[in-house]
């Protein structure tokens, strides 16, 4: 029925967008199980990667029926700056909740020259999406949010739940004043 025991998408998923949720959905459907590997996933926030690692969790899982979420699976990757360490630590991560003689795939899209890394697991088959949602970026979507707005269009209706709770903490008041104060130093 499945084509492969389990997909692994990469991302940081800051915030999950429309076209994490349609890849996702499409893993689902060529794969038993689906691995997030959760990028960005240290216990620091920052303006780029203002939800924590469990956060995201709470904020996918809140997209899919109960029966998706008991096959969608989360492994949490560390930033580091080499390309080698950081593939390793991947295949660990997912070796660690794979039964021996799995078959692994990776989704995922070449959206532009920040997806080189999905060349760097050849020993897994590729998923090749074409552009979901017109290619949407999280960058643009995140800073309009420190704006105050949450873009509907762009999320799925547990993503913008999640969002508009978070609005309400002070950590994103924090983390909306370090933004407003980033792109005023970016003016001078």
């Amino acid at each position: 029925m499945y084509i492969f025991d389990y997909l692994v998408f990469i991302g940081r998923f800051q915030p999950f967008h429309l076209a994490h949720l349609q890849t996702v959905e499409i893993a689902l459907q060529q794969s038993q199980n689906v691995i997030l590997a959760l990028g960005s996933a240290q216990p620091e926030r920052n303006i780029k990667n203002p939800f924590l690692a469990a956060e995201r969790e709470q904020m996918i899982l809140s997209n899919f029926s109960e029966a998706d979420q008991e096959r969608i699976h989360f492994v949490h990757v560390i930033d580091v700056y080499d390309d080698q360490k950081w593939v390793n630590q991947v295949k660990t991560l997912v070796k660690q909740i794979t039964p021996l003689h799995a078959k692994i795939g990776l989704i995922g899209h070449f959206k532009d020259e920040s997806s080189y890394y999905l060349k760097l697991f050849p020993e897994w088959t590729m998923v090749e999406l074409e552009s979901l949602k017109e290619s949407m970026s999280a960058t643009p979507i995140r800073e309009a949010y420190y704006r105050g707005e949450i873009q509907k269009q762009a999320f799925p209706q547990g993503t913008i739940q999640f969002l508009e709770n978070f609005q309400k903490t002070s950590i994103y008041r924090q983390l909306q004043n370090k933004f407003v104060l980033n792109d005023k130093s970016n003016l001078v």
